[in-house]
């Protein structure tokens, strides 16, 4: 029989004498993730998130499309959601009938019955959670897996504009961060608040069902203290905030003080002392926001006990009034404050939605802004089919014009120019003159605005990119080898090539003996960006690395400056090797190195000013004759070598 309720009640409660404690509570376990994922943590909208998307809105229709070839997962998910959440429920009602029934009329069989569904009840859900975790992981591990690469391969389609007005710590941070808290989208912050809401819901109704007198009791008490909470808990919060940024500001005092050049910096200006009261300063605030953050935890900490063991403790005396008619029972009334505890922690949890979904569409609305990003070099549609057997190499430009966004005026003007099959053309003229932006259009990292770049009178844009990458071998100032062996870096452009492939285009670089020489030979690691090499060694490696491609095109852009003589002379002959037989466009600094060209254009401020060979060009006593010193310019800043 029911236990009447004047007989005492031992203890308060089920956690203890003071009512459940935090680590009694039921519900859905604190998220992870930018966004709180529904635990204990209080969310507020990120003013950035709200920009973000009244910029760059979010169709929810791209969303649903990326989740679709999974639904039967997310079905699977969605009904351990439900379950789990109705199986935890059993356990008030089980304890229920143990104190109730069970115990009283001591029957043994009954008590067992209840014990072992309480323990079945606890593996039930056990289990339930890590088959959830393991198919929604899943899930957001190949989302996230589609969408960075997707990502990757459309940024890779970019011409060079792009890269020279993005910062690369941008990128990174969209492939890796952005795109790492999608996936916390779906793991975390998706199951959560399907099962904070399932929660909710279920535990209502089973606290209805057990005492509608309490359920009442608990629709005016519950509210408040879930307001207190949040109230302390977003105070911390904004403390923590601000004591970062403040952490962030002491570590740049002491990375900027303390480094080599800054140490420099700051005695030969004689600020010391102001370097140290700022330090000061800095640091100082920082102990005032560690105070109030400490003072604001515990007063959480504090908020939250009084709580756990007042709700509780009113129940009790609720249940106790003669408005319950003294009907309650010592099970129910226990269930019930099991339940009351439980629904904390998923109320909580709702409270954050709007933030976790603002954040979540945030992330997405990044995302799809890159994906959306349209190259201005698109693969064309219906590409011409190239047979590199047959191509003869004959560069064409006819009547080229371009500009660079967002600039006033145009890099290059009607260009108009042909570079017979196996021809040299020499890019000569001032800084800013246009050269390296000609250059670029022959292996198609820009398409001009108006005209036309040609091989063999086919247009560059009516060719796929790996055509052209196959055809126009490209050699730049600024060398970038990857940390790897010397092999790896050459195998970049041809991987089937075989040792004796990568020595021979080692031995046209003129570097064969240098590498043959070295412990590992081949082998050998050229580490980050190639810092165990030389910068003419770097050079004459990226030359190999062409030569094993082949190709029936040369751009050489400014290969040989920065360089001292006796370096610039290797490489200049292997520069020599490498463009026999080859149609070459270089960009010369040093006018010597293009002494043989078979015509060298001059440029002046997108235009070509002169054209001719070098003999012809010295002869005319014009702008080259005045960048190679022969005639007095009488404004030599103006046009410089």
């Amino acid at each position: 029989m029911a236990t009447p309720l004047n007989v005492l009640v031992p203890g308060g409660g089920p956690g203890g004498s003071g009512g459940p404690g935090p680590s009694s509570l039921g519900g859905a376990a604190p998220g992870r993730g930018r966004s709180g994922g529904g635990g204990w943590g209080p969310s507020r909208v990120d003013p950035a998130d709200r920009a973000q998307l009244r910029e760059s809105p979010v169709e929810f229709s791209r969303i649903v499309a990326l989740f679709r070839p999974h639904k039967l997962q997310l079905l699977i998910v969605t009904i351990i959601v439900i379950a789990t959440s109705i199986a935890g429920l059993a356990n008030p009602f089980l304890i229920r009938e143990i104190i109730d029934v069970a115990l009283p009329e001591q029957d043994l069989n009954l008590l067992v019955m209840l014990v072992v569904g309480m323990v079945v009840v606890a593996a039930l859900t056990a289990a339930f959670g890590v088959i959830q975790t393991w198919i929604a992981s899943t899930i957001g591990e190949r989302v996230m897996h589609t969408l960075r690469t997707k990502v990757f391969s459309h940024l890779q389609r970019q011409s060079m504009s792009f890269f020279t007005s993005t910062r690369s710590g941008e990128v990174t941070s969209r492939l890796t961060n952005d795109i790492g808290g999608m996936q916390a989208v779906v793991t975390t912050t998706a199951t959560s608040i399907a099962t904070n809401v399932t929660t909710v819901i279920a535990t209502a109704i089973a606290m209805v069902a057990l005492s509608w007198q309490l359920s009442l009791f608990t629709l005016v008490v519950l509210p408040p203290a879930v307001w207190l909470t949040r109230r302390v808990a977003i105070l911390r919060r904004e403390l923590t905030l601000q004591q970062q940024r403040r952490m962030a500001e002491l570590t740049g005092q002491i990375d900027e003080g303390l480094s080599v050049s800054g140490a420099l910096l700051t005695k030969t200006m004689g600020a010391e002392a102001r370097t140290a009261a700022k330090f000061a300063d800095t640091s100082s605030t920082l102990v005032d926001l560690a105070l109030r953050s400490e003072l604001a935890g515990r007063w959480r900490m504090a908020a939250m006990s009084v709580i756990f063991a007042a709700i509780p403790a009113l129940i009790y005396l609720v249940a106790g009034l003669p408005i319950t008619g003294g009907s309650i029972s010592i099970g129910t009334l226990i269930a019930f404050a099991t339940l009351q505890a439980a629904i904390f922690r998923p109320m909580m949890g709702l409270l954050n939605v709007a933030a976790q979904w603002i954040a979540s569409m945030a992330l997405f609305s990044r995302i799809f802004g890159y994906l959306d990003t349209e190259t201005d070099v698109p693969e064309p549609t219906d590409p011409v089919e190239i047979d590199p057997d047959v191509v003869r190499g004959e560069v064409r430009f006819s009547s080229v014009t371009y500009r660079y966004a967002g600039a006033d005026g145009d890099a290059l003007s009607d260009i108009t120019l042909t570079v017979p099959a196996g021809g040299s053309l020499a890019l000569v003229g001032a800084t800013g003159s246009g050269k390296s932006t000609l250059a670029s259009m022959v292996a198609r990292l820009r398409d001009p605005n108006s005209g036309a770049v040609t091989i063999d009178g086919i247009d560059l844009r009516a060719m796929a990119a790996a055509d052209v990458a196959r055809l126009v071998g490209v050699v730049t100032q600024e060398t970038f080898l990857m940390h790897g062996t010397i092999a790896d870096n050459l195998r970049f452009a041809k991987p089937e090539a075989s040792e004796a492939d990568l020595m021979h285009a080692l031995e046209i670089a003129q570097i064969a003996d240098h590498v043959a020489g070295l412990p590992d030979g081949v082998n050998t690691v050229v580490g980050a960006r190639g810092h165990r090499f030389s910068g003419g060694e770097q050079q004459r490696l990226a030359i190999a690395r062409v030569v094993l491609r082949d190709p029936k095109i040369l751009v050489l852009d400014e290969a040989t400056s920065a360089l001292d003589n006796t370096t610039e002379r290797k490489l200049q002959a292997a520069l020599d090797a490498l463009s026999r037989g080859r149609t070459t466009i270089t960009i010369a600094h040093r006018l010597s190195t293009i002494a043989k060209a078979d015509q060298i254009a001059v440029l002046d401020d997108g235009r070509i000013v002169e054209l001719g060979s070098d003999a012809e060009l010295r002869t005319r006593a014009g702008a080259y004759a005045v960048l190679a010193g022969e005639v007095t310019d009488p404004e030599p800043e103006t046009i410089t070598a």
